[in-house]
């Protein structure tokens, strides 16, 4: 370990201390066309590699004149805005004492400026790292964050989760992980205001200060507070699928010069159904079918689930700025109501008997999270930051399950009953620090993180006489315990025509797992290197070629590793396995910007023995598990088409494509461990358009088409699936009021069917959801709601795995 974080350490403290760095000033004046000085208007620096990146700000005196201190030579962009006035930006080169030449603003016309903000269109650019999807005030701002997620170039709902290049995705907020399981990350964007959104960044190979766990990241960038004020906020929704949904939620938001208060508290009664319905052809050793069987399953779930998110900022001076939040989402006695009806028969399709299940599980659950942060800003811009995040998980589940076996008259054949109460705690501490700036023209970041993860979870069965001459060590408590130690450095530079971006993570991975019914341990040390390279050549004003490369790593979630086995009946169940390994991967990506219009990205992406579920039939047994296991090999590739236009001043368009080929390799643990390749070539197509149906922008609505022709997940290939949305937009009272009105999965092809056919192996199931449904949403806002607030949300990179 010494010789691991001892020289880092030392470079870190080396690089806090240094103080003689370049520092130069940038002085300039604003007047308007009549050569009147504009006072109080707002001017800000940008990163010229990055331009969501804000490096100082400054506001013009009632002479019309700024002034920045203590800039480092470098490229930026300087932005002016001011109400009335239209937006002004420039690039400039700082590599002296500057006096920029006097800037005049262009009044806007009378009466469009208002009209131009409220139908605004979203836009994509791309930085040197990331693509931004830019919503602000866009027709997007309505409904939820949810829904500008499910929008976003490139993303793709499967299954009920985010998925970039058939891989899930990880949702930060302002830089800030957000740790929750699907369901839970679901209901927790649905609760954010779409309208608080300023923009979402796709980064399909992050940079070296994200944790190198994971695949592709949607940032979600809020739009920032400047005035002090009080606003808050009351809004509701009811969605009518097959069953109805309710949202209820308040939000309240305070700033003070010296504090900043946000307060949301949002409240979800539903009631979802699901259904599958699956076949199976089990078979002999010579391949023939011997016994088929035809599955109905439904599952009805009632929930009430709460979420409370509270954050306070405190800036004690100028330098100095301490911060604390807390998520808390608690879900009392969620209930899973199964029924499962299943005719088996004979080779010749001959129906000989019938099963049938019912199960209930009662689930509690609770996941609290707390942060806390420090940041402290030196003379010459620099800034140094701590972070401290603790999450405590908990969760208790009872399930009964009773099967019965009837004959083709309905005699009784046989009857299997059992009970079982399972538990799990987690418990996530982290720490961090965190050290940003400029040297000489090169812009720096470096940090060091601790991650600790203990969990403990038990399943116990109960009047399982029957199970246990099936299945041997059903009962089990099993302990995880896991730490990662990690550091990091990054830099960027940009000369003329060129930028360049490179970073080195460093992390350390000490865990171990005990299987106590089993008498298994499962211990693992190891150390990666997780290195990220960008290179950006502007060839022209109209041509950007971007090459970038990362390293990155995907752990097991905790569920995967738990080896408890969970039973929807007796011949289907899921198992952990306590001896997942991690993946390391391989992501490569040749950008090419034409006109900041089109954009096409050629990707190349080995994700190794990544870590996966797969279904397994077993002939012998007729039993059917899903088991978590490493893959052999993973590995996609294919080309992305990105280009969005207005093509008329109300109407704006943007459509993305993709032609794609992915493919795994695995054992077959049921057919004597062959190895099975699932391959498919695929092609994404995502057509969206924004609509401004008023003259005065109160009125808008837009339309989505989203098809796939293809997919594989494991084992599994999906057939075809289409999703058509449309949403209209209605604001009343001066924005004061909003009415939403949005039609999801029109044609109902979302759903789709998903086969595994290899070997010894064929089964399948047509998967069903209630993707299908009409939302109405109604917000009214209060006090001065035109301020921007501080959400955000908990950061833990350890909180996704739960």
């Amino acid at each position: 370990m010494k010789k691991y974080f001892y020289p880092p350490i030392i470079c870190i403290i080396f690089l806090v201390c240094i103080q003689a760095f370049s520092q130069n000033s940038v002085k300039g004046s604003l007047i308007d066309q009549n050569q009147n000085p504009v006072a109080f208007a707002n001017v800000i620096l940008f990163q010229a590699s990055d331009s969501t990146t804000v490096y100082k700000g400054a506001v013009s005196d009632e002479a019309g004149d700024y002034s920045f201190e203590n800039i480092a030579n470098n490229p930026y962009m300087l932005q002016v805005s001011f109400v009335g006035y239209e937006n002004f930006l420039k690039r400039i080169e700082v590599d002296e004492n500057n006096n920029i030449e006097t800037i005049t603003l262009t009044e806007a016309p009378a009466g469009l400026n208002e009209i131009t903000i409220s139908v605004k269109s979203p836009t994509v650019t791309r930085s040197i790292d990331r693509l931004i999807f830019n919503v602000e005030k866009s027709t997007l701002s309505s409904g939820n964050s949810w829904d500008i997620l499910k929008k976003t170039p490139g993303v793709i709902l499967n299954q009920g989760q985010l998925q970039v290049r058939n891989s899930a995705v990880t949702v930060y907020i302002n830089d800030k992980k957000v740790q929750l399981s699907a369901s839970e990350l679901q209901s927790l964007l649905e609760s954010y205001s779409a309208e608080n959104i300023k923009s979402v960044e796709v980064i399909t190979n992050p940079p070296a200060k994200y944790d190198a766990e994971g695949g592709a990241i949607l940032n979600i960038i809020t739009s920032k507070a400047l005035t002090p004020g009080y606003k808050g906020s009351v809004e509701s929704s009811y969605s009518q699928a097959t069953f109805p949904k309710f949202n209820f939620g308040t939000s309240h938001y305070f700033k003070s010069e010296k504090f900043n208060l946000f307060a949301n508290y949002s409240f979800s009664p539903r009631k979802d159904l699901k259904k599958d319905d699956s076949h199976i052809n089990f078979m002999d050793d010579n391949g023939n079918i011997f016994s088929r069987w035809n599955t109905d399953f439904q599952r009805i779930t009632r929930s009430r689930a709460h979420n409370a998110n509270v954050i306070l900022d405190y800036n004690i001076d100028e330098k100095n700025s301490l911060s604390f939040s807390s998520n808390i989402n608690i879900s009392p006695n969620r209930t899973f109501n199964n029924k499962v009806h299943a005719d088996i028969a004979d080779g010749q399709n001959q129906i000989d008997s019938t099963l049938i299940t019912n199960s209930r599980l009662e689930n509690d659950e609770n996941n609290l999270a707390f942060d806390v942060k420090y940041a402290h800003k030196f003379e010459n811009g620099n800034e140094v930051t701590t972070a401290a995040h603790f999450t405590k998980f908990d969760q208790e589940r009872e399930q009964d399950v009773t099967s019965n076996y009837f004959g083709t008259t309905g005699q009784a054949l046989n009857s299997i009953s059992f009970n079982t109460k399972a538990r799990q705690d987690i418990n996530i501490f982290t720490a961090q620090i965190d050290y940003s700036g400029t040297l000489e023209s090169t812009n720096f970041e470096t940090g060091a993180k601790l991650s600790s993860i203990d969990s403990e979870s038990g399943i116990d069965f109960f009047n399982a006489e029957s199970l246990e001459n099936l299945y041997d060590n059903l009962a089990d408590n099993f302990l995880y315990d896991e730490k990662v130690y990690a550091l990091y450095a990054s830099f960027t530079k940009d000369w003329e025509k060129w930028s360049i971006k490179g970073g080195l993570r460093g992390e350390f991975t000490d865990l171990q797992g005990i299987s106590m019914s089993m008498s298994e341990v499962n211990s693992q040390e190891y150390f990666e290197l997780f290195p990220t390279a960008y290179l950006q050549h502007t060839i022209s004003e109209n041509h950007i070629l971007t090459l970038d490369y990362s390293r990155r790593i995907d752990r097991p979630r905790y569920e995967s590793l738990n080896p408890f086995r969970y039973f929807l009946n007796e011949n289907n169940f899921n198992a952990g396995n306590p001896n997942l390994k991690a993946a390391i991967s391989n992501n490569f990506n040749l950008n090419y910007t034409l006109q900041n219009q089109y954009f096409f990205d050629v990707y190349y992406r080995d994700h190794g023995n990544s870590p996966a579920v797969l279904g397994f039939q077993d002939n012998q047994n007729l039993t059917i598990r899903n088991v978590s296991t490493n893959l052999l090999s993973d590995r996609s590739y294919g080309l992305d088409i990105l280009h969005g236009r207005s093509i008329t001043k109300f109407w704006y368009s943007q459509v993305y494509m993709s032609v794609f080929h992915d493919e795994n390799t695995f054992l077959a643990v049921e057919s004597n461990d062959q190895e099975v390749t699932n391959e498919v070539d695929a092609f994404f197509g995502q057509f969206y358009n924004s609509l401004t149906l008023s003259k005065d922008g109160t009125f808008s609505g837009n339309l989505t088409l989203t098809y796939v022709s293809d997919y594989i997940s494991g084992s599994y290939k999906f057939d075809p699936m289409t999703t058509l949305s449309i949403g209209f937009r209605k604001t009343f009272w001066n924005n004061r009021a909003e009415l939403s009105l949005n039609f999801e999965d029109i044609l109902d092809k979302t759903n789709t069917r998903l086969t595994s056919e290899y070997l010894n192996q064929d089964n399948s199931f047509f998967a069903w959801e209630e993707l299908r449904y009409v939302r109405i949403g109604f917000k009214y806002n209060f006090g001065n709601f035109r301020l921007q607030d501080n959400k955000r949300s908990i950061d833990a990179a350890e909180r996704d795995r739960i």
